[in-house]
C-alpha cells in the first residue's frame, strides 16, 4: 500500500491507496524566505543527531564483502567449466556490478571520505574500472538531476528517448514511434534489459567526445574493464557460451540499475521549467521512497530512501534509514506530502504512468496529492 502524509484527505499516486494523517501546514501566505528556512531548520535537526558524520568503517566492510563476492564469482567461472549453469554466474556478476555502481555513487556524493579529492579518485576507479561507466559523464548527468529533479528541460533523466515522460513529448512522435510510445508501458521492463548497453555506450561516447575532464584516464580504465572482462570470459568459456554469459551479465546489470532508479521518481510530480519552488519541496515532492526490510535496503543500495538522499546527498547511505523518521515527521509538520510505497507497487505506478503519458492522457505536473487538494476544495498548488 502506498502511504502519503498530506494535509488533507484524498488520493495519492495513480492506483495507490493512501494512509492520511491530518497536519497543520504553513498558511498559504507564507513568504519565500520562510519556506527557504524550512530546509535550514531540518538540516539543523539532522546535523545535531550526528547523521551527517562519515561512516568509513561501514564502507570498508561493504567494500570487503563486495570484493569477496567478486572473488567467489570469479572462482565459479573457472570451477564450473563450460556449462550453461554459468549463466547464473553471469547474473551474479550483473548484480555485483550494480552494487559496485552504488558504491561509486556514494563516493561521488562525498559520502565516504571527508576529502573531496579522495572521494573523486575512489569513485573514478570504482566507476570506470569496476563498473565500466564514466565517472565524469555520470557526475555531470547526476548533478543536474539532483539540482533539478523531474524538472522539464533540466533533468536529463526525463529527457525523451526510448521512453517519453510528458504528453507533449509523446505528441511529437509519429508513425511507428507513436505506435510504440502508446504502448511504452508494456515495453518498460523489456527495455530495462537493454539499459546496461545504453549506459556503457553513453559513457564511451562521452569519453570519445572529450566531454569529461580526463578522457585518456577514463578511457583506459573503462577499456580495461569492458575489454578485459569480456576477453577473460571468452577465453574461459569459449565464444558461444562466453557471448551468452556477457549478454546475461549486461542485461541483469541494466535491469537492476533501471529497476532501482526508476521507481524513485517516475510517476511523481514534474516541475515546469520556470516554476519557482524551494529546495525542500522540490526534493520531497518529486521523490518516492520504497518500503521494505534488509533485502530492499541492500538490493537498492540504500537508495530506497530517495527522499532523504535527495535532501542530504552527502549523508552516508547507511544513515538514511535512521534519518527517515525525522524527515517524515518534519514533512507532516509542514503539511508537505511524503510518499512511500512497496517496490512492486512502485513498478505498477511507473508502468501505469508511462502508459497514460504514451496515450497522452496524463497531467504530469500534478502534485502526488493534487487529487486530495481538489477533493478538499483547495488549490492544487497549495503547499508547493
Amino acid at each position: 500500500m502506498a502511504r502519503q502524509l498530506v494535509s488533507t484527505p484524498g488520493a495519492s499516486s495513480p492506483g495507490a491507496s493512501s494512509s492520511v494523517r491530518t497536519t497543520r501546514p504553513r498558511p498559504p501566505g507564507s513568504s519565500a524566505a520562510s519556506r527557504a528556512s524550512d530546509y535550514t531548520e531540518l538540516a539543523v535537526r539532522v546535523k545535531s543527531a550526528g547523521l551527517l558524520d562519515r561512516r568509513l568503517g561501514w564502507y570498508v566492510m561493504r567494500l570487503t564483502a563486495l570484493l569477496a563476492m567478486f572473488a567467489v564469482a570469479l572462482v565459479l567461472v573457472f570451477a564450473l567449466g563450460r556449462t550453461w549453469w554459468q549463466l547464473l554466474v553471469a547474473a551474479l556478476f550483473g548484480v555485483l556490478f550494480t552494487q559496485t555502481a552504488f558504491l561509486a555513487h556514494d563516493s561521488a556524493h562525498r559520502q565516504i571520505f571527508t576529502s573531496g579529492r579522495r572521494n573523486e579518485v575512489f569513485s573514478r576507479i570504482i566507476g570506470n574500472l569496476g563498473v565500466g561507466l564514466s565517472y565524469g559523464w555520470w557526475m555531470t548527468k547526476h548533478s543536474r538531476h539532483h539540482a533539478n529533479p523531474n524538472t522539464v528541460g533540466k533533468d536529463g533523466d526525463i529527457r525523451p528517448g526510448a521512453l517519453v515522460f510528458t504528453p507533449e513529448d509523446a505528441a511529437r512522435r509519429t508513425g511507428v514511434a507513436a505506435w510504440l510510445t502508446a504502448r511504452q508501458g508494456w515495453f518498460f521492463f523489456p527495455l530495462l534489459l537493454l539499459a546496461g548497453v545504453d549506459l556503457h555506450r553513453n559513457a564511451a561516447l562521452a569519453i570519445l567526445r572529450r566531454e569529461v575532464k580526463d578522457p585518456l584516464l577514463e578511457g583506459v580504465l573503462i577499456a580495461v574493464r569492458l575489454v578485459g572482462f569480456t576477453a577473460l570470459v571468452l577465453v574461459a568459456l569459449g565464444p558461444v557460451l562466453g557471448g551468452a554469459f556477457i549478454g546475461v551479465q549486461v542485461a541483469v546489470f541494466g535491469f537492476t540499475m533501471g529497476a532501482t532508479f526508476a521507481p524513485n521518481h517516475k510517476g511523481m510530480r514534474l516541475i515546469a521549467p520556470h516554476e519557482r519552488i524551494d529546495y525542500l519541496r522540490r526534493q520531497v515532492l518529486t521523490s518516492r521512497n520504497i518500503t521494505g526490510g534488509w533485502f530492499i535496503r541492500t538490493g537498492m543500495g540504500g537508495l530506497n530512501y530517495q527522499i532523504e538522499h535527495h535532501l542530504f546527498p552527502s549523508m552516508p547511505s547507511v544513515n538514511l534509514r535512521r534519518v527517515r523518521p525525522i524527515v517524515r515527521a518534519y514533512c507532516a509538520e509542514l503539511g508537505v506530502p511524503y510518499t512511500e510505497t512497496s517496490l512492486l507497487r512502485s513498478w505498477m505506478i511507473v508502468v501505469r504512468y508511462l502508459h497514460r503519458v504514451g496515450i497522452r492522457h496524463a497531467d504530469p505536473f500534478d502534485c502526488p496529492a493534487a487529487a486530495a487538494f481538489r477533493t478538499a476544495g483547495g488549490s492544487p498548488g497549495a503547499g508547493v
